[in-house]
């Protein structure tokens, strides 16, 4: 049996805003209420954290076909939870790159552990769907500024447990050089997967795998 040890968040950790995040979080886990929370995410999905995007993301792609139409965009519901999983992967990569904590990237794995797989089989079993999808989230993700405190991830670092004396990101100023290399290394991740005839290059490994 594992032991959940409770940190209290100290100095600037304190201060990072995540209240609504678990609010999301637990509206989405609620079967009676997770309908009214996918609509509240879609409709400024720019003001919600990576965990909440990949949290609805997972609803939509189990559960939207059976539910609202209005979830869905391009082929139905399978997509757009795939769209919104891959979109909260990037922007999950993107405040990895912009924490000074370099552990603090174990979240983005444990995030796509918790949501990806299912969404990873689909898409990696749908031909030539993948790498359009990533384009569109790179254009997405590129065109939409994110409005929710990307210091989320620092609270899944080391640090947040032994307590650091510098700042928890980056300088701003280096932000969107950071994004805009980190989107780039994503879609050219996905990319590589793909021959010049958009299928999937399974002699680089011996099955779909997650990204």
């Amino acid at each position: 049996m594992t032991n959940h040890v409770p940190v209290t968040p100290t100095g600037e950790y304190a201060d990072i805003e995540v209240s609504d995040q678990h609010v999301a979080l637990a509206a989405l886990a609620d079967p009676r209420a997770r309908g009214e929370a996918v609509a509240r995410v879609l409709a400024a999905p720019e003001e919600h954290s990576p965990p909440v995007l990949m949290a609805m993301a997972a609803v939509v792609f189990g559960e939207g076909h059976a539910a609202q139409r209005s979830w869905t965009i391009g082929a139905g519901h399978g997509e757009t939870g795939a769209f919104w999983f891959y979109a909260a992967q990037l922007r999950a990569r993107i405040d990895a790159n912009r924490c000074t904590d370099p552990t603090a990237a174990a979240a983005c794995g444990v995030l796509t552990e918790t949501y990806g797989p299912p969404i990873n089989r689909w898409a990696f079993h749908e031909p030539g769907l993948l790498p359009g999808l990533i384009d569109r989230v790179a254009q997405w993700d590129a065109a939409t500024a994110s409005v929710y405190d990307p210091r989320w991830i620092a609270l899944h670092g080391m640090g947040a447990f032994t307590g650091t004396d510098g700042p928890l990101t980056r300088p701003a100023a280096q932000w969107p050089s950071i994004a805009a290399l980190t989107r780039r290394e994503f879609v050219e991740g996905v990319h590589e997967l793909y021959d010049d005839d958009g299928r999937l290059r399974t002699e680089l490994f011996g099955r779909p795998r997650d990204t």
